[in-house]
C-alpha cells in the first residue's frame, strides 16, 4: 500500500499517572473497540502509573472491568519501553531497554484518553504541541484551567458565568500556622455544610462531605484526605440542587458548538454523593433528557456551550451543572476529556441526541486531524 493509500495512524494514549488511570483504560477498551479499524491504524500505548510508555495489546477486552470480580485493568510496568521524539513529525521510537532506539511509522493525529493530572491538564497536549503532531481535545492552557477548579472559576466568574461559592487552599497556605487558621475561618463562612476536593484531581476521586464546618478536625481531615491526591485543594459550598450534565462538540462548521441533550445523574441508594464508586461501581443512573423545564434545559444548554468558548475549549468537553429549586443554574465543573465507558454520561448523551458512539469516536477522529499544529 503507497503513502498515498495508507490508513490514517491514529496513536490511541491511555493509562496515565493520575488516580483515574483505571477509568482511562476502560474508556481506552470502549473506544478501540468502535473505531474503524478499516480507515484507521490503531497504535494502543498504554502510560503506567509509574510513568512509562508502554506498546499496548489491542484487544480491547484485556481493558474491561471484570464483570464477575468488577476488578479494573491498569497498564503492567513492563512491556518495550516507549519515548516520543521531538522532531517535529510525530515520530515514535521504541527503546530497548539496552537502549537501542527503533524507529517507529509517524502518526497522522494522537487520541489522548487520559485523565486527571499528566494527561487531562495540558501536560501531555504540551508535549504534542512540542512535537507538532495533532491531537483531540483541548489545548495547553483550556486543559490547563479547566483541570484546576480554582482557575476554572476565576475564568468563568470573568465571563458573568455563575458557580458556587468557594475557598481554595494551597500547599503554603496549609503549612502556615497563621494562614491555616485564616483558610479554616473562610471555610466556616462558606456554610455549615461544603464538599472538600483536589483542585486539579478528577471528580470523582479524593472528595469529602463535611456536614459541620465548626469542627476544625473534620474540615482539617477532609482537606488532608484532598491533599493526598493534590497538594491544592478546593473547598465549596454546598448547592442544594440536581446535577445535570451536557455534552458539547466542537462544531464541523467552525460556527457555535454543538450541545447534546441534558442528563439528570441520580445517586444510587447507600451513597452520600457522587464518589467514585457511586459513578462507575454502582447503580447510579441517568435520565435522558432530564426531566427539567424546556426553557431551563434551553439556558441550561446555552450556557455549556458558553463555557465551552469561555474556556478556549476544542473537540469536546462535558460540563456539569446544579440546578436549583428556583431555577438557579451554577457551573459545578468542567472535563475536557470526559470518561467513554459504557457507563459514562457522554456518550450516553450524545446517543440520545443522534451522534451514536461509533459516531462520536470518528467526530473526535475527525476534529484532530482537521486542526493545525501550533498556535491556533
Amino acid at each position: 500500500m503507497s503513502s498515498e493509500q495508507r490508513k490514517t495512524r491514529v496513536a490511541v494514549v491511555f493509562g496515565g499517572r493520575s488516580s483515574e488511570h483505571e477509568i482511562s483504560c476502560v474508556t481506552a477498551g470502549s473506544v478501540l473497540s468502535a473505531v474503524d479499524h478499516d480507515r484507521y491504524e490503531i497504535v494502543p500505548i498504554g502510560v503506567t502509573k509509574g510513568g512509562h510508555w508502554v506498546l499496548a495489546p489491542s484487544d480491547p477486552e484485556r481493558l474491561r472491568i471484570d464483570p464477575r470480580t468488577r476488578a479494573l485493568p491498569s497498564v503492567p510496568e513492563d512491556g518495550a519501553g516507549l519515548a516520543l521524539s521531538f522532531d517535529g513529525a510525530g515520530q515514535l521510537l521504541r527503546v530497548a531497554p539496552g537502549g537501542r532506539a527503533e524507529r517507529l511509522p509517524r502518526v497522522d493525529a494522537v487520541l489522548p484518553l487520559l485523565h486527571g493530572p499528566f494527561g487531562e491538564d495540558g501536560t501531555i497536549q504540551g508535549l504534542f504541541e512540542m512535537m507538532g503532531v495533532r491531537y483531540a481535545g483541548a489545548g495547553v492552557f483550556s486543559s490547563a484551567a479547566a483541570m484546576d477548579k480554582v482557575f476554572m472559576k476565576a475564568m468563568l466568574s470573568g465571563n458573568a458565568i455563575p458557580t458556587s461559592d468557594y475557598v481554595a487552599v494551597t500547599d503554603r497556605q496549609w503549612r502556615t500556622e497563621r494562614e491555616r487558621k485564616k483558610a479554616l475561618d473562610d471555610i466556616r463562612a462558606l456554610g455549615h455544610t461544603v464538599f472538600v476536593k483536589p483542585a486539579r484531581a478528577g471528580s470523582s476521586v479524593g472528595i469529602s462531605k463535611v456536614s459541620d464546618t465548626s469542627d476544625p478536625d473534620a474540615v482539617s481531615a477532609a482537606v488532608e484526605a484532598a491533599r493526598e491526591h493534590d497538594p491544592k485543594v478546593l473547598v465549596e459550598a454546598q448547592v442544594v440542587g440536581r446535577e445535570i450534565e451536557c455534552g458539547v462538540l466542537e462544531s464541523e462548521d467552525g460556527g457555535v458548538p454543538d450541545v447534546s441533550l441534558p442528563a439528570e445523574v441520580h445517586v444510587a441508594d447507600g451513597f452520600d454523593f457522587y464518589d467514585f464508586e457511586a459513578k462507575y461501581l454502582s447503580t447510579s443512573s441517568l435520565t435522558i433528557p432530564a426531566g427539567i423545564p424546556e426553557e431551563a434545559a434551553a439556558r441550561l444548554r446555552a450556557m455549556a456551550a458558553d463555557v465551552f468558548e469561555a474556556m478556549g475549549c476544542e473537540g469536546l468537553a462535558r460540563v456539569d451543572f446544579f440546578y436549583t429549586a428556583d431555577g438557579e443554574i451554577l457551573v459545578n465543573e468542567l472535563n475536557t476529556m470526559p470518561g467513554f465507558t459504557p457507563s459514562s454520561a457522554f456518550p450516553q448523551m450524545w446517543e440520545a441526541t443522534g451522534v451514536g458512539y461509533a459516531a462520536l469516536v470518528e467526530r473526535m477522529l475527525a476534529t484532530a486531524l482537521r486542526r493545525s499544529p501550533g498556535l491556533r
